[in-house]
C-alpha cells in the first residue's frame, strides 16, 4: 500500500472515530503573509479538499486565492505584506497587535498541525511563542529562510522551533539536517502554477491588442513599498520605449495589497496599458508578452517558465541596501542565476535600477541571444512525479494524524 492510500485510509478511520466522539475533522492552521504564500497555501487547500473531501477543515490566515478556496482569513494579510530592515519598522505596533491575535486563535482553534508559508520572520515570532507556551500540534514552516544567502546560524536556531521544514530548493535541506531539523525537498511551486499554460491570443483578443503590437508586462511587486520604489522608474521606462514604438501595450498582471496604490499612480497615464488581476489573468498576460520588467522575487521564476524574456529591477532604502550588500554572500540574487550560477536574468539592483538602464538592458535582451532557462527550471522539480502541493499535503496530512494518535 503506497504512502497516499495509506493516509487515505488512516484519515477515514480518523473521521469515523471523530463522528462517534463528536469531533471536528483534521484541522490544519496555515498562515501566508504574502501573495506567493497564499497561491502555495490556496494549491495544498485545493489538493487535499479534492483528495479528502469534507475529512479535512482549514483555517488561519491568508489572501484572496487562500478564501477563494473556502479559508476565512484571521485578518488581511496586507498588514503583513512589508519587507526591508527599515521598511519594517513603521508597522511593528500592528505587527505585534496581529502576532498576539494569531497565537490566540491558534489556542481557541486547537488545530492538529499548523504550517506557516514563507514570510518568516512573522512566522518564526508564531512558532516561538508557540513553543513557549507548550502548543503540543506539530510546527511546520514551508519556504526555508535562505541561510546559504546570511546568517547560516539561523538553521540551527529553526530546529529548536520548528519540527518541519519543507524546501523549495535541492541545496537547502543540507543547512538544517545537522541540527536535528525533519526536511523535506518539495520541488518549487512555480513549476505546477500554470504559467507556461496561458492563453496570449485570447487574452490580446480580450483587450483589444493587435496581434503585432508589442507588448511589454511591467511586474513593480506586490508590496506596497516594492512599488514605491520601483513604479517610478518602470513607469519612465515603458515612457520612454513607447515614443519610439506606438504599437506598444503595457500590461500590469497585480494583486489586491497594491491595486489602489498602483491605479492611483498610472491616473492619466498616457500609455496603453491594462491591469489585471488574478492567477489565471496574470498567466495570460505572460503568454501575450513579448517582454517583461520584473521586480526581483518568485514572477521571475514564472516568466521563465512562460518563457518570457525578462530582467529584474529592484531598490530598496540606500541603508537597507548597504545593511543587505554587507549581509549577502551571493553572487547573484535572482535563482534563475543562483542555480545556473550565471547570469541569465539581468539584474539592475540599487543604484542600477534605472529607467535608462531598463530601456538600455532590454533592448539588448530582445536583440541577443535567447535566454536558456531550462537547467533552472529542471533543478527545481520541473519533472518530479509528484506536484510540490501534492507532496506537501500529503506529509501535512501524516504528520497531523501522527499528533492526533498521540
Amino acid at each position: 500500500m503506497n504512502q497516499k492510500q495509506s493516509c487515505k485510509n488512516l484519515l477515514q478511520k480518523t473521521n469515523q472515530k471523530n463522528k462517534k466522539e463528536n469531533k471536528m475533522p483534521v484541522k490544519i492552521y496555515l498562515i501566508a503573509g504574502e501573495p506567493s504564500g497564499d497561491l502555495l497555501g490556496a494549491r495544498v487547500m485545493r489538493y487535499l479538499k479534492k483528495k479528502y473531501e469534507n475529512q479535512v477543515s482549514f483555517f488561519g490566515i491568508g489572501g484572496e486565492t487562500m478564501q477563494a478556496e473556502g479559508l476565512h482569513s484571521l485578518f488581511d494579510i496586507k498588514d503583513l505584506s512589508v519587507m526591508g530592515f527599515l521598511e519594517v519598522v513603521p508597522s511593528i505596533p500592528l505587527i505585534l497587535k496581529r502576532l498576539n491575535e494569531t497565537i490566540k486563535d491558534i489556542l481557541k482553534v486547537n488545530p492538529d498541525i499548523v504550517m506557516t508559508i514563507d514570510s518568516f520572520s512573522y512566522s518564526a515570532r508564531v512558532h516561538k511563542r508557540l513553543k513557549k507556551i507548550n502548543f503540543s500540534a506539530p510546527h511546520v514552516h514551508c519556504v526555508a529562510p535562505q541561510v546559504w544567502a546570511w546568517k547560516k546560524k539561523r538553521a540551527k536556531k529553526v530546529s529548536q522551533y520548528m519540527d518541519h521544514l519543507f524546501c523549495l530548493l535541492p541545496y537547502e535541506e543540507k543547512y538544517f539536517t545537522p541540527h536535528g531539523m525533519k526536511t523535506s525537498f518539495i520541488g518549487h511551486p512555480v513549476i505546477e502554477g500554470g504559467a507556461d499554460k496561458g492563453n496570449g491570443a485570447a487574452f490580446r483578443k480580450e483587450y483589444s491588442i493587435k496581434k503585432d503590437d508589442f507588448v511589454l508586462c511591467m511586474l513593480p511587486g506586490s508590496r506596497k513599498n516594492e512599488v514605491a520604489f520601483l513604479m517610478e522608474e518602470f513607469m519612465k521606462a515603458a515612457e520612454e520605449l513607447y515614443l519610439e514604438n506606438k504599437n506598444m501595450v503595457v500590461v500590469i498582471p497585480t494583486v489586491a495589497t497594491v491595486e489602489n496604490t498602483l491605479k492611483n499612480l498610472l491616473k492619466g497615464w498616457k500609455v496603453p496599458y491594462v491591469m489585471v488581476m488574478g492567477e489565471k489573468n496574470r498567466y495570460e498576460a505572460f503568454a501575450a508578452s513579448d517582454a517583461s520588467i520584473a521586480a526581483s522575487g518568485t514572477v521571475s521564476l514564472e516568466l521563465a517558465l512562460a518563457g518570457v524574456p525578462h530582467l529584474i529591477a529592484y531598490r530598496v532604502s540606500k541603508l537597507t541596501g548597504m545593511i543587505a550588500k554587507k549581509l549577502l554572500k551571493i553572487k547573484y540574487v535572482n535563482l534563475i542565476n543562483i542555480l545556473a550560477d550565471q547570469e541569465i536574468v539581468p539584474e539592475l539592483l540599487q543604484e542600477k535600477c534605472t529607467s535608462q538602464n531598463i530601456v538600455a538592458t532590454l533592448k539588448k535582451l530582445l536583440s541577443g541571444d535567447k535566454q536558456n532557462f531550462s537547467i533552472s527550471l529542471n533543478q527545481l522539480g520541473q519533472n518530479q512525479k509528484l506536484s510540490p502541493s501534492e507532496k506537501m499535503g500529503e506529509e501535512l496530512i501524516s504528520l497531523a494524524l501522527q499528533n492526533k494518535r498521540k
